[in-house]
């Protein structure tokens, strides 16, 4: 029995207050989203892409696949948008995935067959598989990373401050389970830090509006305690090539936040002298009010 009729025969056992819809997040994910989808194709009882403005043809492969629903809207952050969409789904039951993520065949099977005999709990974390432009990550803190993402629509909702919120099941019934969600992080430097750009500065934005202050020594211990951290004692270095640059952007990431929070309490903006408007004695470097600009400049890109 092939793959699929093997799911389409679990499938079938599966009543109605256990059907699944399968939530695909995404944006400018053209090199991603067909694989995305045809990965869940045999799991899902509805496919629904949520798209936060992609401009590269993603939702022109979508149509072109078949079988989808697509919903956009402007995003904002992780949680805001992922509690925008759930709402949207036609079935009890959810699974988010990211566009860079594929569900296994083993995932699959199993999540149909938790659906089939009936879940115990609300919410399940799903352990991840990482890659690094192309190289599976065994070690360097990646082995026990996990999400929660398969939950009950309507006992679920993404909390947090970060860009990488979670779900929280309101019953606090969670389980986890057994395989793994396959995650290709980032192909490129380039996509790296894109991405590292909008977290570091999102991050940073939260705690000054939180009324956080940047310290110098937690600055200066950051990079090697967490290099030490992830590259020793968790492993890295057993990675080779990608534990070390994994463990050492893990470090830098650390370092960055810190002092994108200090550059938001702190720097002082490059006067611009073509400015009509500026007087001679609010040229001066240390201005508080040229202070005061480029915190709000700098909030205004974080948002």
């Amino acid at each position: 029995m092939s793959l699929i009729s093997a799911e389409e025969s679990i499938r079938a056992r599966i009543d109605m207050d256990n059907k699944l819809t399968v939530l695909i997040t995404c944006k400018d994910e053209r090199k991603n989203i067909r694989w995305c989808v045809e990965s869940v194709r045999g799991l899902a009882d509805e496919i629904l892409v949520a798209d936060s403005g992609s401009t590269d043809g993603t939702l022109d492969i979508v149509r072109q696949i078949g079988g989808c629903k697509i919903i956009t809207r402007e995003y904002k952050n992780s949680y805001d948008f992922r509690n925008w969409a759930i709402p949207q789904a036609s079935h009890p039951w959810i699974l988010v995935v990211d566009a860079d993520e594929r569900i296994s065949p083993d995932l699959s099977r199993e999540i149909l067959q938790l659906l089939a005999t009936g879940p115990r709990s609300d919410g399940y974390w799903v352990y991840r598989d990482n890659y690094f432009m192309g190289h599976r990550v065994r070690f360097s803190g990646w082995r026990s990373d996990k999400v929660l993402r398969f939950f009950q629509r309507d006992k679920a909702r993404f909390v947090g401050t970060t860009d990488h919120a979670q779900a929280h099941i309101s019953s606090g019934k969670v389980g986890h389970l057994s395989n793994r969600m396959i995650h290709y992080t980032y192909w490129t430097y380039d996509q790296y830090f894109q991405k590292f750009h909008r977290y570091t500065t999102y991050q940073a934005k939260v705690w000054y509006d939180e009324g956080r202050k940047p310290f110098f020594w937690r600055t200066v211990l950051t990079v090697p305690v967490r290099f030490f951290h992830s590259y020793v004692i968790r492993l890295g270095f057993l990675d080779g090539w990608v534990g070390l640059q994994i463990c050492g952007l893990t470090a830098f990431y650390s370092f960055s936040k810190q002092i994108r929070l200090w550059e938001l309490h702190s720097a002082v903006p490059q006067p611009d002298p073509e400015l009509n408007d500026m007087a001679p004695s609010t040229t001066t470097p240390h201005n508080n009010q040229n202070r005061q600009s480029v915190q709000s400049r700098l909030r205004s890109n974080a948002a």
